[in-house]
């Protein structure tokens, strides 16, 4: 079946001019100057800084049998001018290594931040989380785990890592985003996704690895 949309240009109708880098750290940012088509005729030229912070990859722990979500509490300084507490419920999430797959992340992930090993991965989507100004892509997935009772502390010290892991059940969860309690995109879009196909893997216990 044709896909219901498709762009009216490609990648090759973008000139890129100068591609200047301003910031080399932990991520990058480069100013572009670039020109593209408009759609009623002719081109525009524009000049756009881009931060350049590596793909990701972020995974929602899910156990079916016990038909619960683990979810990871750490301080984000992104939301310090945001909301009363910048510490975040997410999901567990990390930085795509040269030479890694999302799967060998999100497995690598789940050991650093939250201490449990991954069973099946099931894909969700992947998406550009602010492509306006940012070129990160993430790859999204949900993991069915055999969750603890209770959650813990973990982390990486060398990284600055404090992460408080909580075992929550779904309907619980699917209730802090009605209350916007989870307020950042990959939880949310995640959490949603758990909620269409609850029913299909609820109590299931299929993907469990030995």
């Amino acid at each position: 079946m044709a896909p219901v949309w498709q762009p009216a240009f490609n990648l090759t109708d973008v000139r890129l001019e100068q591609d200047e880098p301003l910031y080399q750290g932990f991520f990058r940012l480069h100013r572009l100057t670039l020109s593209h088509p408009r759609f009623e005729g002719g081109r525009v030229r524009i000049q756009r800084e881009l931060l350049d912070r590596g793909d990701a990859v972020c995974v929602l722990l899910y156990d079916p049998a016990r038909d619960a979500v683990v979810l990871v509490e750490q301080f984000r300084a992104g939301a310090l001018t945001k909301t009363d507490a910048p510490w975040l419920l997410e999901l567990v999430a990390g930085i795509v290594e040269p030479g890694e797959s999302p799967e060998d992340v999100a497995r690598r992930e789940s050991i650093e931040e939250s201490g449990i090993e991954l069973g099946e991965l099931i894909p969700i989507t992947g998406y550009l989380p602010s492509p306006g100004g940012c070129d990160e892509w993430i790859e999204l997935f949900c993991a069915l785990v055999d969750a603890p009772e209770s959650g813990g502390v973990f982390g990486l010290d060398e990284e600055g890592e404090d992460i408080k892991v909580h075992v929550i059940p779904a309907i619980e969860a699917f209730a802090l985003v009605q209350q916007r309690v989870v307020n950042n995109a990959a939880a949310i879009i995640a959490l949603q996704w758990l909620q269409l196909n609850h029913d299909r893997l609820k109590g299931s216990g299929v993907g469990h690895e030995a």
